[in-house]
């Protein structure tokens, strides 16, 4: 343990290391903000803007004085912000349309495609002219900043009202219902012929770049060279055709198209997500085995190609692309069980948390090589946890067995590990499911593979839970703890913080046995929910009988918090996410072959089996009709197997 010191407490007041969390300026979760109407050009004149939208129509703004309102929209089939507001915005437009307000829908994103557009229009119904600017025509004209703003103008083409729909969805974001709905209430004021009150606003979305409005950077890097594997190494897995992510950056069109909001996510960090923070980089990804972040260099690249003149350079200097395989990541399973229906997912809002359960109907324990999740839709899904329940094992949450979350949807264990089910036991999976903006259904199924025989290393979870927490109203920076002494020597392997809405930081510390002060193994100063990530240590820790492992949470239950479903109410432990868990998760071992557990039906069968030979007697059973039942071969005796059969009939 003594080289794994991080940091040490400068004294017991402070716990550790000095705290320094997120702050309310988080890149984390981002609300739209009021900001200055005249440095976003709100009053001013536009000339009369003019584009062709992808049916035909032509769209001028000059026929605003035919309109008492008119509103250009941005929008994007790729940005998830604006997937989630396409309903919103065609409501909104119907809502308006028979009181002298036009609409324009504006898409600046070049990569997009035109059939997926097309296929927007149609199913939300949209009624104005839709542009895909791909050559920043308005984009230029307007001085766009994402692609979720809008522009609302009055007859005589003043800008009245730019910035966000509304604030139910930004950045790592989204609520049941808007709290404020600042379109709704610039054209109720602009058709009254009353002042607008809030005129100006952020609009939190994917940032676009205008190239023309900076000057390149001399770079000698060009994207088949030097760009293409950094994307490919730390991107594509998810940002790929039906991958996890919303757009796929497996081309150079791709990446140009989305070049201001790389930007932004590479410069602060939120990109590739890995949020566990340590002062030496190459120090931290060299204690990590699964660290997603830059390297230094590559980040620098990448950022510097993306404010150069963009060359392309040699295809044949680019590594071969990454084939995807639409098979299962573990192979062919040995077994899959599929959950018992499928879930219905609402177009818009925020989902309570989906529970289901499936009988495994093992005759035996059965040791797991490698486990997948995988479900129908996978656009709406967050994250599932599976638990084992029953067969002798606790279906209490205190350890799950298998995760899909975004960018760890499969496990395959190291030769000589595996995790068991029992027999007897059932899966039960908890689903979070995440709407983005069109309605769809869901059936997932888990799949296994086997060990033919038991592993040297059971692979286990435990998890460090405050069920007490209470977390005042209003409280910005409010502190729970949680810890466990190990009941043996055991080695860590991983480890997999857990909050939700209000959740602000998390920490796990290390202390030897008797020992006051400890050490610092994983700080995550800035958590968030939407990445649930398991951070996989690149060596296993030892810990011996006696030590502890302390968790920390931090949580933010003020205003400033735009995720926070309710800042005036207190908040206690919950399974959904309006209400919070403080949840450390460690994946550990015992060194040494596994014990073997006893089913509940294994400790029935014993119980009657008083000689021990493996058969159950009708002297040792003496309910004659269940005997009679449960003697499937009519032999006059029972076996485990039999009683485990009948139990499943």
């Amino acid at each position: 343990m003594k080289a794994l010191k991080i940091c040490v407490a400068l004294s017991a007041a402070i716990a550790i290391c000095p705290f320094v969390a997120g702050d309310d300026d988080s890149t984390i979760r981002i609300a739209p903000k009021p900001v200055s109407p005249a440095s976003i050009k709100v009053g001013t004149f536009f000339p009369k803007l003019k584009a062709d939208a992808i049916d035909g129509r032509s769209f001028q703004l000059a026929s605003a004085t035919r309109f008492k309102a008119t509103v250009i929209a941005l929008t994007s089939t790729s940005c998830p912000v604006c997937k989630k507001y396409v309903p919103t915005l065609a409501a909104i437009e119907k809502e308006y349309q028979g009181k002298g307000v036009q609409f324009c829908f504006l898409n600046t994103l070049p990569s997009d495609e035109i059939a997926d557009i097309r296929q927007v229009i149609k199913k939300h119904q949209l009624k104005g002219p839709y542009v895909h600017d791909k050559r920043d025509k308005l984009n230029e004209s307007l001085e766009i900043r994402t692609t979720a703003e809008v522009f609302v103008f009055d007859w005589q083409r003043k800008l009245v009202y730019r910035g966000a729909v509304d604030d139910q969805y930004g950045i790592g974001y989204a609520k049941t219902k808007p709290g404020k709905n600042y379109l709704k209430d610039a054209l109720d004021s602009v058709l009254a012929d009353k002042p607008i009150e809030l005129a100006a606003t952020t609009a939190p979305g994917c940032d676009i770049w205008i190239p023309s409005k900076t000057k390149p950077v001399e770079s000698k890097l060009t994207y088949h060279a030097d760009i293409a594997r950094i994307v490919q190494n730390n991107c594509v897995d998810c940002h790929r055709e039906k991958g996890l992510a919303p757009f796929s950056l497996e081309t150079v069109d791709d990446i140009v198209s989305h070049a201001g909001m790389i930007r932004t996510v590479v410069e602060n960090g939120t990109m590739p997500p890995w949020f566990a923070k340590e002062e030496n980089k190459e120090k931290s990804k060299a204690k990590w085995g699964n660290d997603r972040s830059l390297t230094d260099n590559d980040q620098a690249n990448l950022l510097e190609w993306l404010k150069s003149a963009r060359t392309v350079g040699n295809p044949t200097d680019g590594p071969q692309p990454k084939k995807f395989s639409s098979a299962w990541n573990i192979g062919t399973p040995d077994e899959t069980f599929k959950i018992p229906r499928a879930f219905q997912i609402k177009a818009n809002g925020q989902m309570p948390y989906q529970y289901t359960r499936i009988r495994t109907r093992f005759e035996k324990d059965q040791w797991i090589k490698a486990v997948e999740i995988r479900p129908t839709d996978r656009s709406v899904v967050h994250h599932v946890l599976v638990f084992v329940d029953g067969g002798g094992e606790r279906g209490d949450r205190d350890g799950f067995f298998a995760a899909y979350v975004p960018g760890n949807t499969f496990q395959i264990f190291p030769e000589g590990f595996g995790k068991k089910i029992p027999a007897d036991a059932s899966l039960v999976f908890q689903i979070h499911y995440t709407p983005n903006g069109q309605a769809t259904e869901d059936q997932m199924e888990i799949g296994f593979t086997y060990l033919n025989e038991r592993p040297k290393h059971e692979i286990r979870v435990k998890g460090i839970a405050n069920r007490r927490i209470s977390i005042p109203a209003h409280a910005s920076h409010h502190k729970e703890d949680a810890s466990i002494t190990i009941p043996q020597d055991i080695k860590v392997l991983a480890f997999m913080p857990h909050m939700h809405l209000r959740g602000k930081a998390f920490r796990y510390n290390i202390f030897e046995r008797g020992q006051d002060e400890g050490e610092q193994i994983l700080d995550i100063p800035a958590y968030d929910f939407n990445w649930q990530l398991v951070y996989r240590l690149a060596e296993p820790v030892a810990l011996q009988k006696g030590d502890r492992i302390e968790a920390l949470g931090w949580f933010d239950n003020s205003k400033n918090n735009p995720a926070n479903p309710d800042p005036t109410q207190r908040v206690r432990w919950g399974d959904q996410t309006t209400e919070e868990m403080m949840l450390g998760y460690v994946e550990y071992y015992v060194s040494g072959p596994p014990s073997e557990t006893k089913s509940t039906l294994q400790k029935l069968f014993d119980r009657y089996d008083k000689d021990g030979n493996g058969k159950v007697t009708p002297d040792e059973f003496k309910l004659k009709r269940a005997f009679e039942r449960i003697d499937l071969n009519k032999d006059g005796s029972i076996t485990l197997e039999e009683l485990v059969k009948s139990r499943n009939q």
